[in-house]
């Protein structure tokens, strides 16, 4: 029987929304965040951005993601990878998200 704990997209994704934009008070994922997610033997490999560059919160949401993924059963390591192409934009944000801020679809 295999006990082996493999960390699945979903609860990285769950674990994500625990990490808050301090200057939008709103979660990375729903604000559209995350570009990417991979998982390969316990290794979590993920691709995100911020709503700007210079973004003087980004090593804070770096972080944040850091702590909360190595926080997972099953994750062995991360490997965050910061991007701008394509550079972020309201649109990305989820239809909650938008509507939370008043952005129309």
């Amino acid at each position: 029987m295999n006990d082996l704990v493999v960390p699945d997209a979903d609860a990285v994704t769950d674990a994500l929304r625990d990490v808050i934009d301090p200057e939008l008070g709103y979660n990375i994922v729903d604000l559209g965040l995350i570009y990417a997610l991979a998982i390969e033997d316990g290794v979590v490999t993920l691709s995100m951005t911020m709503t700007t560059p210079g973004c003087p919160a980004q090593d804070y949401l770096i972080a944040g993601v850091e702590d909360r993924i190595r926080q997972l059963p099953g994750v062995t390591d991360l490997k965050v990878d910061v991007v701008w192409e394509p550079p972020w934009s309201p649109q990305r944000m989820s239809p909650l998200a938008r509507a939370q801020f008043g952005i129309a679809d």
